[in-house]
């Protein structure tokens, strides 16, 4: 019985990570488990020491079968792999996915940003790919602890591969979402994915990096004209890249983006905290794929290429610190 199960292998168990393994881990269909590596020692504590403490869902110890150091570990292969780890460095962890890797895996990219299916496209051309945009609010101050606020929402679809059959690949996809389905998590399987995964990345742009330059909040950086224009500008230029890329996004969409973040209280960002504390930023998914398809397209981004300049400034200092 236990051939039957579906296997999943899940990387990165930060925050965002652990509250997909506790959803994943409530299908007794599924074994599941986890790469965890800074929090390893205490989420290998009495088999699972991963507990999550959740607005919606109650407190409860996750599920899992397996706790590895590294995808080499489990020597076997899976039918998912879900990437939940932050996308600092997209090219690297392919390979470190690669003894976990069967003809039959399907990885489910559950990140940040934009352009990270295409390391995995390219190490793994013949596999399928489900992106992901998250809207899931849970941090992990305490290692082992996940707490989730009431934001609970995953958009999910296919990057489409032209290699495999449609049919071959809608199953795989609508697998996946059955086990968010039994899981009791909210989520919307989209057409076309990557509308919604631009429509944040327009968002993550301005946000992310302009709280993580300036450290003030966005009410606070929002309040003169300069900073409106320049946040607005921003936005459309990122918007002019998606459109290069066949991704069918309105300038209206700024608007949009402006009302809602002026409705809610001055907020910081992912990126912010980061860089407060000395981690290195997701800088590649969100402000360098766009910043590398404007300059294949030739596009002249001069907010855009500002802001990237500024905040790989910031991440390089951060990453010198480290070393």
């Amino acid at each position: 019985m236990a051939d039957e199960k579906v296997k999943v292998l899940l990387f990165g168990l930060g925050a965002i990570g652990g509250f997909y393994a506790f959803i994943i881990g409530r299908n007794e269909n599924v074994s599941l488990s986890v790469v965890a590596r800074s929090n390893y020692e205490e989420v290998k504590k009495n088999a699972s020491g991963l507990i999550v403490e959740s607005e919606n869902h109650g407190r409860h110890k996750v599920n899992i079968e397996h706790v590895l150091r590294s995808p080499a570990d489990a020597e076997t292969t899976f039918d998912y792999i879900v990437c939940a780890n932050k996308a600092v460095d997209p090219d690297s962890v392919p390979p470190l996915l690669k003894p976990a890797v069967g003809e039959q895996t399907t990885f489910v990219i559950a990140q940040n940003g934009v352009g990270n299916e295409e390391p995995f496209r390219h190490h793994f051309p013949s596999n399928s790919i489900i992106s992901c945009v998250i809207w899931v609010g849970a941090i992990q101050n305490t290692p082992g602890i996940i707490k989730h606020h009431t934001s609970e929402n995953t958009q999910l679809g296919l990057f489409s591969n032209p290699m495999l059959d449609v049919a071959v690949e809608q199953h795989r996809l609508d697998q996946f979402a059955t086990l968010f389905r039994n899981g009791g998590t909210g989520f919307e399987v989209m057409e076309n994915v990557q509308v919604n995964k631009w429509e944040k990345v327009v968002w993550n742009v301005a946000w992310n990096s302009l709280t993580t330059l300036t450290g003030v909040d966005t009410q606070t950086w929002l309040k003169t004209p300069e900073a409106m224009s320049m946040t607005k500008r921003l936005m459309r230029e990122v918007i002019d890249v998606a459109r290069r890329c066949d991704v069918p996004l309105e300038h209206s969409l700024v608007d949009v983006h402006i009302e809602r973040i002026l409705a809610v209280p001055g907020i910081y960002s992912s990126m912010h905290e980061d860089s407060k504390q000395g981690r290195p930023l997701e800088v590649d998914v969100i402000l360098g794929y766009p910043m590398k398809k404007a300059w294949e397209f030739g596009l002249d981004v001069p907010t855009l290429s500002a802001v990237y300049a500024m905040v790989m400034a910031v991440n390089g200092r951060i990453l010198k610190s480290r070393q």
